[in-house]
């Protein structure tokens, strides 16, 4: 038997194993824990194909359970964590109501009920459909993976914001105001936490999962200059606005990467035009 041929394929699962802890967690209430098993997987994602192209062993199978994996961990999970964070503004950022809400809910006679209506919330629609909107995101993710698996035009660039760069960008939320709630002196949690906010960025990351927006990939076919420029270049700077502002930087290098590959596009466009007028 190859082993070879099976090393992508584990990594995969691994993958997929963070992405079934990443939701245990969240439902849990511990967003930070599975903020970071997302982490994991996003390092896992990369080494999967990483090892195939090095090891030579593509697969139609790999192609396929890799797609099964980022459904999971990169698509269900960011609208989990939404959906908790949602939840938790709803409710006064009262995590013992947060977990416990949907039982009140559906066990008319428990006394979580009585709680809730101390904020005056009708609890069989605004509770159950607010929160919600967080599960725009696997919906869209489904989508934006299907339509990589038969899009020819991605083999080496992608088209919409990939899967695990919108599932990085929504778990950093719960890492910054655990760990750097304040950025200039002001207190981030409020914006975080807020109910327009979330559904709001949920809603913009759905349409930029599945938009005709070209992306460059940080895929490397050789490591010289001249082909990956943009790649070193985002690369280096995503890793100085890291070590400089540590999780607050992570949503400001997923937009830079949009922007990035917005500007490229616009330069292969115009040198495309360039050779046809010579």
């Amino acid at each position: 038997m190859n082993i070879k041929k099976h090393i992508p394929n584990t990594i995969t699962c691994g993958n997929l194993l963070c992405g079934c802890l990443a939701i245990t967690t969240a439902f849990n209430g511990n967003l930070v824990l599975s903020a970071y098993f997302v982490g994991i997987a996003a390092v896992l994602d990369f080494f999967d194909g990483f090892t195939a192209r090095l090891l030579k062993v593509h697969s139609d199978i790999g192609k396929q359970l890799d797609s099964l994996a980022d459904m999971v961990t990169f698509g269900v999970v960011p609208g989990v964590i939404v959906f908790k964070m949602m939840l938790m503004s709803l409710l006064g950022m009262d995590p013992h109501l947060a977990h416990n809400a949907y039982n009140g809910i559906f066990h008319v006679s428990m006394p979580i009920l009585r709680e809730l209506s101390k904020y005056g919330i009708d609890t069989n629609l605004f509770i159950l459909l607010i929160p919600a909107i967080g599960f725009l995101i696997p919906i869209f993710s489904a989508i934006r993976l299907a339509k990589f698996n038969i899009d020819t035009r991605q083999t080496n660039s992608f088209i919409g914001v990939p899967t695990p760069a919108n599932a990085i960008l929504i778990c950093s939320l719960p890492l910054i105001t655990d760990n750097q709630p304040f950025m200039m002196g002001m207190d981030l949690r409020p914006l975080l936490y807020n109910v327009y906010f979330l559904g709001g960025l949920s809603t913009l990351m759905s349409f930029l999962l599945v938009a005709e927006l070209p992306l460059f990939a940080l895929k490397f076919k050789n490591f010289g200059w001249a082909d990956n420029k943009i790649r070193y270049s985002f690369l280096l700077t995503a890793l100085i606005l890291l070590f400089l502002f540590k999780f607050i930087a992570i949503p400001f290098i997923i937009f830079l990467y949009i922007i990035l590959s917005v500007v490229n596009n616009i330069q292969e466009q115009q040198a495309g035009k360039n050779n046809i007028t010579h």
